[in-house]
């Protein structure tokens, strides 16, 4: 027999059930973004990673009517910034500043990593490419990058290159290779510092981001000897490429892309890297962001940017375990 009690009960329990589904399709529909988001650059403030992110934190944040908070995360090579962004929600209200370092050459070299770049993360788009630079002093007696060989050559210690970045440690250890020169790695912590060293014979070259030394080289302050890209840049037409300077399979540029949890809703995914390749492939971002420093936007889906990471995951493998700095 149903009692009044039993029924009571029962409807109770129905009707519990009925309102925690209705909220839950309430909260399945929710608009996104309905908060404040944020992008974490694993670099410290003032890089050249901090300023292209709060760029772009600018131009998205009224196309999302939301705010965009970028949150410097540095060290570890940028493990840390990417390690805070794996332990947050997937829920499109963070994004990763991701760059050949962290997302391609620490698995090379690092086998200890707590995070898998092409595991734990997906990218929504690149949005920049530059080149390397070889650089001296605006007065030292290297004026080429034959110049810059031959001493390395002539000299019983060879040379000492400054670098900021494993990326850079790592490609300057792969053209000695090649080159069959002997090259003194001397890391600093950002770009500003080697260039500083290098302007005042601290060091003998340093290998640097054009995009961060273009200004220095414009005003003569720096002499570039080679840039590292398959052919000369259009804004640098006279510094040569270390391919046409006698080591015709070098070749290396240093990208970036926005990347999310692997997690995270497609449709957010989708909306994210629509809104960011519509900033990069904007006239006024070119000429404000990419034109000053001999740089390029590189829209590529994020397909063709898993693509890319991945051989550049190999390539970077196997130049690891040619120089010898592959994980042990």
């Amino acid at each position: 027999m149903i009692t009044r009690r039993t029924f009571c009960g029962a409807f109770g329990t129905v009707l519990g059930a009925t309102l925690a589904g209705a909220a839950s399709r309430v909260h399945a529909v929710e608009p996104w973004p309905n908060r404040p988001l944020r992008i974490i650059v694993p670099f410290t403030g003032g890089s050249g990673a901090d300023a292209t992110a709060r760029f772009y934190a600018e131009k998205m944040s009224p196309m999302l009517g939301q705010p965009i908070i970028v949150e410097n995360r540095p060290g570890a090579d940028g493990a840390i910034g990417i390690m805070a962004v794996k332990a947050l929600p997937a829920d499109g209200y963070t994004i990763l500043q991701g760059s050949i370092g962290p997302m391609t050459v620490n698995p090379a070299i690092n086998a200890d990593l707590q995070y898998d770049p092409m595991r734990d993360f997906v990218p929504l788009t690149g949005y920049g490419r530059n080149m390397n630079v070889i650089v001296v002093a605006n007065e030292s007696k290297l004026n080429s990058f034959a110049d810059l060989l031959a001493s390395a050559k002539a000299t019983p210690n060879g040379l000492n290159m400054g670098t900021f970045s494993p990326t850079l440690a790592l490609t300057g250890a792969w053209l000695g290779k090649l080159a069959g020169a002997k090259f003194n790695n001397i890391p600093y912590k950002g770009q500003g510092q080697v260039m500083t060293e290098v302007i005042g014979n601290q060091l003998d070259f340093g290998m640097v981001d054009l995009g961060g030394a273009s200004t220095l080289i414009r005003t003569g302050k720096l002499r570039a000897l080679a840039v590292t890209g398959d052919a000369r840049h259009a804004d640098f037409p006279n510094i040569p490429t270390v391919k046409e300077s006698g080591i015709a399979e070098f070749s290396q540029y240093s990208w970036n892309a926005f990347y999310v949890r692997a997690d995270t809703p497609a449709a957010i995914r989708a909306k994210l890297g629509e809104m960011i390749r519509t900033v990069m492939t904007s006239d006024a971002t070119i000429r404000a962001l990419y034109a000053p420093k001999g740089s390029e936007g590189i829209p590529l889906t994020p397909a063709q940017m898993q693509k890319l990471q991945q051989e550049e995951m190999a390539r970077f493998r196997r130049v690891a375990a040619d120089v010898g700095m592959a994980p042990r």
